[in-house]
């Protein structure tokens, strides 16, 4: 109970989102936590993300204040339990959401008119009446500023404009202008903040990276608070927030929304980088209907929190974190043997996709029949959302108020699956239990609810953990590990103990190399260059004094494969060519075929791009099914053959994958090693097509980068664009040119008829020792699964035996149970064979849950 207390408090507002609300808010927040003050940090609306920034910089939880989603008669109680819960704020900072009188569109629920939008930042001041902080954009104007300012002061005067805060100026003149405009109309200027990209948070398709993904977001928030420190006057704005009119009323508290069962059973709340979007209150009503919530971490933790009895997945973008989750075998086992039994699980947006069969392409939990991918398409809104069906959580009819936020998709190839929600005209989510009179025990859906508006949540998800443990434990309270065995099915091979979950996607074969190790990890040919491109590159070393000019190499690309000058750029390897594409396209959609060579995908991620991935399944000998392309990808992303599978997929095949407005890029860096190159793209028409090469791995001269891409001489162009002055050196295009000669291109054929050779040797032997060869390669590596074995094991044996190999957990798709290793002499392989099977040997046998190939028969779909 809180009786005409006084509450510090000001809010934050804008005239429209991208002013800097909340640089200043979150400034605001860590300069006054720096003074010793204790801060209440809020955020106006569904938002998850700010609130992670807030708690950060006042060091206690950041809560949302949504009159849609929470109804406008608990704004205060709700603000009032914030403000006072750990203890007393000193000052209560609420950011706003975007533009000030910006709330849901069209009339309010009871089918009024007003100024202000409903959930607006004016409606929650007005509730609140707590005085307001405008923060304004002087980036692109000057006096004008004043003018917007005054406009949102006198447009509602129910709501208080206190003060201004000039963001991003120019310059002190532009600073002046608009102090002078805003003092004509009685608005104190409270600072004025110059441009600074050191606060600036990453962003992403849906907004702002979390405070738990980002390493810099302490060192962001540090250095908001220095600048907003320096450059707003803090004893007035606390002057103005001390001078908000005192609040009565009685404050939230969840113990009196909820019956205490005092059962104890443990519900496990998902939270890590993968899964941050979850409301404190909910937390907190768990607790307070008796539950013991524990917190566990999908990217790291293997097993669920000791003793659970029910499972909460919350929001969060775990397609940004799909394949550490993927990895995370043990983990989606337990989960998908404990949905299996039955225990209540509640899952909300990331976690419906965490619960599919694959996200992208990799494999999720697999507990819904549904797969899930990225989409181009925004999908946002509020909603009421009613039960379609009994749930342990929900009775048929209920409604609430929901938000939904995504860019996914999710699709089944089978019968719908029962629907968790009826929205309006379409119905949402899934259900899963049995069908009939007993409730459903697993609800999933896209809709984000807050439970402060529906506290009946909470009891009803503690009465059904505690239901479910004492069916699996014979006791009524304090549940002991369920009798449901994580481990099994799931064995080291599965679990990839002691190797890293998440997949590097920078990580390359040379690292994996030692000296006194025999080498299978790194794809180049030999251990130095032919003895006569040695001494012609040094016959050479004359020109080197001077600039290097590429038109000599590029007329001998386009001589060697029949094309026409323009149609050839030279690079630094096929690596800089994957970074200038990054650059020089701008697809909607972008999907990268995998396992496949991960500079491709570096480059797009580092660029912005959205992109997607294709799994090719090893049950399919990892070829392409071009059904499987989406349709919508503007920019596909292929090897050829495909490292590491050494898969050589058919050049009709790959064609049809051609599209108007698509582009298609095939990395054909090992196609030399294919006698006679018969599935080469390069030739005929390649309108739409880029087609990479590599010099490096054949000639043994990875230290030059040395490539070139062949392909439409538009997109070449646009390519070229992005070149800085000189991008290859002298001693690189001297090798591009030399590389293409006659006699060069004789050798090159007859050391693919070589490698030809020894990989057939080396797979008989493999398959001799019992080892599975994943492919029918046709590139200079195999791949083998040895998923049936435990992985640590295996690669300690094999380092110290004298080898060093590439594992699989590097490469999208793949994981710790498959190794590739690079076809050496004939001597080499035998050997490398034999030392592997005893290895295997001493490892013990098979993993039980495999077939005779090794494969576990987990499909990886699209």
């Amino acid at each position: 109970m809180v009786t005409a207390a006084p509450m510090p408090r000001i809010v934050v507002a804008a005239p429209e989102s991208g002013q800097g609300k909340t640089t200043v808010a979150i400034g605001l927040m860590a300069a006054l936590a720096r003074r010793g003050l204790a801060v209440a940090g809020f955020k106006v609306g569904p938002d998850y993300i700010d609130p992670g920034y807030h708690a950060l910089a006042c060091g206690r939880p950041g809560r949302n204040l949504d009159p849609y989603l929470c109804g406008p008669e608990r704004i205060a109680p709700l603000f009032l339990h914030g403000a006072m819960s750990p203890g007393p704020a000193g000052i209560s900072i609420i950011e706003g959401v975007m533009g000030l009188f910006d709330g849901k569109l069209g009339a309010w629920p009871d089918g009024s008119q007003d100024l202000a939008g409903f959930g607006s930042t004016a409606h929650v001041a007005r509730l609140l009446d707590a005085p307001v902080l405008l923060v304004v954009d002087a980036s692109r104007g000057s006096r004008t500023a004043a003018a917007v300012c005054h406009g949102l002061a006198s447009y509602d005067r129910r709501i208080r404009v206190a003060g201004v805060v000039i963001n991003r100026v120019m310059s002190p003149r532009v600073a002046d202008e608009i102090a002078r405009g805003c003092r004509a109309v009685n608005l104190p200027v409270l600072g004025v903040i110059p441009p600074d990209e050191a606060v600036s948070v990453g962003s992403r398709h849906l907004g702002l990276v979390t405070a738990a993904e980002s390493d810099d977001a302490r060192r962001v928030v540090r250095h908001a608070g220095e600048l907003i420190g320096a450059h707003v006057d803090l004893d007035a704005v606390l002057q103005l927030a001390q001078g908000a009119p005192q609040m009565s009323g009685e404050s939230w508290d969840p113990a009196r929304e909820v019956h205490g069962s005092g059962s104890g059973a443990v519900i496990a709340m998902a939270g890590g980088p993968a899964f941050t979007f979850r409301y404190t209150e909910t937390e907190e009503l768990l607790r307070a209907a008796g539950a013991r919530v524990e917190s566990f971490d999908p990217l790291s933790d293997d097993h669920l929190p000791p003793g659970t009895a029910g499972l909460y997945l919350g929001g969060g973008f775990p397609e940004e974190h799909a394949e550490s989750l993927a990895g995370n075998e043990c983990l989606r086992e337990e989960i998908r043997r404990s949905c299996a039994a039955g225990m209540p699980t509640y899952a909300e947006c990331a976690g419906l996709l965490y619960l599919c069969r694959s996200l992208d392409g990799l494999a999720m939990a697999g507990v819904v029949d549904l797969d899930a991918r990225m989409s181009p398409r925004l999908t946002i809104g509020y909603h009421e959302a009613q039960a379609a069906h009994e749930s342990f959580l929900l009775r048929r009819g209920e409604v609430l108020r929901a938000h939904e936020f995504h860019r996914t998709l999710t699709e089944g190839d089978g019968a719908p699956p029962r629907a968790a929600w009826t929205l309006g005209e379409r119905t949402e989510g899934v259900l899963q239990g049995p069908a009939g009179t007993d409730p459903a025990f697993l609800v999933a859906s896209y809709q984000h609810t807050h439970w402060a508006s529906a506290p009946h949540l909470a009891e009803r998800f503690v009465a059904a953990a505690a239901r479910f443990a004492e069916r699996h434990t014979g006791a009524g309270s304090a549940p002991a590990q369920r009798e449901v065995d994580p481990q099994a099915g799931a064995g080291p091979a599965q679990r990839g103990e002691g190797l890293p979950s998440r997949v590097d996607l920078r990580h390359h074969g040379d690292r994996d190399v030692r000296p006194g190790l025999v080498d299978l990890a790194v794809n180049v040919h030999a251990q130095r260059p032919p003895a006569w491109l040695h001494a012609e590159l040094i016959a050479r070393a004359g020109g080197w004094a001077r600039y290097p000019d590429a038109t000599a190499a590029q007329q001998a690309i386009a001589a060697r494969h029949g094309v026409r000058p323009e149609q050839v750029l030279v690079t630094a390897g096929s690596s800089q060519a994957f970074w200038l594409l990054a650059r020089a396209v701008h697809p909607r959609w972008a999907l990268v075929v995998h396992p496949q060579f991960t500079e491709p995908e570096v480059a797009l991620r580092a660029a912005g791009h959205q992109l997607g991935r294709l799994i090719l399944r090893p049950e399919e000998g990892f070829t392409l099914d071009p059904a499987r392309v989406d349709e919508r990808a503007e920019l596909v992303v292929i090897g050829n053959p495909t490292n590491p599978t050494g898969v050589l997929h058919p050049a009709r095949t790959l064609r049809s994958l051609l599209r108007e407005r698509r582009v298609l890029v095939v990395d054909e860096a090992f196609m030399d090693a294919v006698p006679g190159e018969p599935d080469s793209l390069i030739g005929g028409e390649m309108r739409g097509l880029l087609v990479l090469r590599s010099l490096t791995k054949t000639w043994s001269i990875p230290g030059l980068r040395a490539g070139y891409v062949v392909g439409d001489a538009q997109m070449i162009a646009r390519l070229a664009a992005q070149q800085p002055g000189w991008p290859v050196g002298a001693p690189a295009l001297d090798a591009i040119e030399l590389t293409a000669t006659p006699r060069a291109l004789a050798e090159s054929a007859a050391q693919a008829e070589q490698i030809g050779t020894n990989r057939d040797h080396f797979v008989a032997a493999l398959a001799r020792a019992g080892v599975h060869v994943a492919a029918d390669s046709r590139a200079p590596f195999v791949l083998v699964d040895l998923r049936r074995y435990p992985p640590p094991t295996v690669r300690s044996g094999l380092r110290d035996a004298g080898y060093a190999v590439r594992g699989g957990e590097s490469f999208p798709g793949l994981g710790p149970g498959w190794l590739r290793l690079a076809v050496r002499a004939v001597p080499v392989g035998m050997a490398f064979a034999q030392a592997l099977r005893h290895i295997l040997d001493l490892a013990g046998a098979p993993e039980p849950g495999t077939d005779s190939s090794g494969s576990t028969g987990e499909q990886h779909t699209q």
